[in-house]
């Protein structure tokens, strides 16, 4: 029996800074980043938009696209590194936003769950919910990757900012991929990326050396949480490298073979927190498969490499330059855009496999296979991937500073059709924090 994607949807911000205008706003030469980097624009989300109406939207989407009754719905997972709460997962949030749709009880007896493990949470969403429709075929069950990659001003990340979501629904006998059982695997504990909790004392914030209460706080020690996060881009890179090698072979060991692992491949769809990571890295493994003893550099420069790249890696890139990376989505928006580029070029690929290699920073790595479906066609012609790329909105550079250190009290485009961030709540002491949410 096979198992996987029967049909896509997504949504991403309709505004995008041009990453022209980023880099001259930050003396960085342009080209260094159109050309050497890949990007185009970067994505940014309105006022009204956060990782929850991105996964909602996107679920919503689904379930229209695909006439789905809700109450068929036996599983939500959510994949993300964004979430809005340490307790209440993501999952729950869009359960009653649909059900605001759709009735409610609608979802009452679909499980809801988050999965946390940096850029590859949703692909662990994926697996346990591919083993779940082994186990019950009939069901059918939505994979969300959902997220807001977000840096510091002036950082060595800004320019790779990015959001969105993609929901992904997964049945018995599916119209677009079928997935291995088989999963390469390397993991180990490091600190290339994370988001912590971080502490401050109140006398660092009241000049005091009291303790008073203040904001209902009796602790001297007050922690917070950014958006943003810790990370040290040349390990973190490296251990990129050093996991995705890792599980590419651990995967080739278990699958007994001992040709070529990516000949088998007609696209290669990776992990890109960048547009041309998955090009840049990538390189390592290609050497080791075909025993090239010339440095890094002067292989990632030849005329095979590059031809290999453009057949293989860049129907993934296309996207991922339009938009930015997307965390725990960023491998599935290169899965979208490699089969909407072979739909728009009218690519035979029935029967054709995709080999996934994916990452998530602290670290782990897993890859896998999928193969392309006889009716992946029918299914991802109503995706209009393209299309929404074309039509984003424009924004200019003091707009985008606004927004990211969210000063703007109003959108900067009025919501249509669609899931909003309606209020926090202030005030009631039993629901301070609550983050409340309307279609509009």
């Amino acid at each position: 029996m096979k198992v996987g994607i029967d049909s896509i949807a997504f949504d991403i911000p309709k505004l995008h800074l041009p990453i022209k205008v980023l880099a001259e706003n930050r003396n960085i030469e342009p080209e260094k980043l159109i050309k050497g980097l890949g990007l185009h624009k970067m994505s940014f989300p309105d006022v009204h938009q956060d990782v929850v109406t991105f996964a909602a939207n996107a679920v919503y989407k689904l379930i229209q696209q695909e006439n789905i009754n809700p109450s068929e719905i036996a599983r939500i997972y959510v994949g993300t590194e964004s979430s809005v709460d340490s307790s209440k997962p993501i999952a729950s949030y869009v359960s009653a936003l649909l059900e605001q749709q759709f009735g409610e009880g609608t979802l009452r007896y679909c499980d809801t769950l988050d999965m946390t493990f940096a850029c590859i949470g949703a692909v662990d969403a994926l697996h346990t919910t591919l083993d779940f429709i082994r186990l019950n075929p009939t069901k059918k069950a939505i994979v969300v990757a959902t997220d807001n990659a977000k840096y510091d001003l002036n950082s060595t990340g800004e320019y790779t900012q990015g959001a969105g979501a993609i929901a992904l629904l997964i049945t018995a006998n599916p119209k677009i991929l079928s997935f291995s059982q088989e999963v390469g695997l390397s993991s180990q504990g490091v600190f290339d990326f994370f988001k912590p909790r971080r502490y401050v004392s109140k006398n660092e914030i009241l000049n005091t050396t009291d303790n008073p209460e203040w904001f209902g706080i009796l602790e001297n020690e007050i922690a917070f949480y950014k958006e943003q996060p810790v990370f040290d881009g040349q390990y973190s890179n490296q251990c990129y490298i050093n996991r995705i090698t890792e599980a590419y072979f651990h995967y080739k060991e278990i699958t007994n073979q001992s040709g070529t692992l990516f000949n088998n491949w007609e696209n290669i769809l990776m992990h890109l927190p960048y547009c041309f990571q998955a090009r840049r890295t990538f390189v390592e493994i290609y050497a080791k498969e075909n025993n090239l003893t010339d440095d890094i550099k002067t292989i990632s420069k030849s005329e095979d490499y590059l031809e290999f790249v453009n057949k293989t890696i860049f129907p993934s890139e296309i996207a991922s330059g339009q938009i930015g990376n997307m965390y725990t989505g960023s491998i599935f928006l290169g899965m979208l855009s490699t089969l909407c580029y072979h739909f728009q070029n009218e690519t035979e690929i029935q029967d054709k496999k995709f080999g996934f290699i994916a990452y998530g920073s602290g670290s782990k790595s897993k890859v896998f296979e999928a193969q392309v479906e006889a009716n992946w066609k029918s299914a991802i012609k109503k995706v209009p991937l393209f299309e929404t790329l074309d039509n984003s909105t424009e924004i200019d550079f003091g707009t985008y500073i606004s927004l990211h250190k969210k000063e703007r009290n109003h959108s900067v485009l009025q919501p249509k059709n669609e899931f909003v961030l309606d209020f926090i709540e202030k005030e009631n002491p039993v629901l301070v924090g609550a983050r409340y949410y309307k279609f509009a």
